[in-house]
């Protein structure tokens, strides 16, 4: 009896996106921890007496750290898994509405 039933796409919890406002936290945060590291560089690169060489690599630093933020803020569903639904097929002997003359 079982063989004559289609097999069907079971979902799992684990297959689920994270909820919209955890991807926002999470985004929300990784922003705040480089933009931080932005301005302690910023500092160091100001306050603290080091050779040039250093206080250069503080500058870039602080130049390069916000381009780097935005684009992992922006970084939308990064830890969800790919979907694994499969899409049904339409129905080709089926004439779509938008393709109906009129009359039949």
């Amino acid at each position: 009896m079982k063989g004559w039933r289609k097999k069907q796409d079971v979902h799992q919890v684990t297959d689920a996106k994270p909820s919209l406002s955890s991807d926002i936290h999470r985004r929300e945060i990784s922003y705040l921890i480089k933009m931080g590291i932005r301005t302690l560089c910023l500092i160091l690169a100001v306050v603290v007496p080091v050779p040039w060489p250093y206080r250069l690599l503080f500058i870039a630093a602080a130049v390069f750290l916000p381009y780097i933020a935005v684009i992992g803020a922006n970084e939308r569903g990064r830890d969800a898994p790919p979907p694994t639904f499969h899409t049904p097929e339409a129905n080709q002997s089926e004439i779509p509405r938008h393709r109906r003359e009129i009359g039949s």
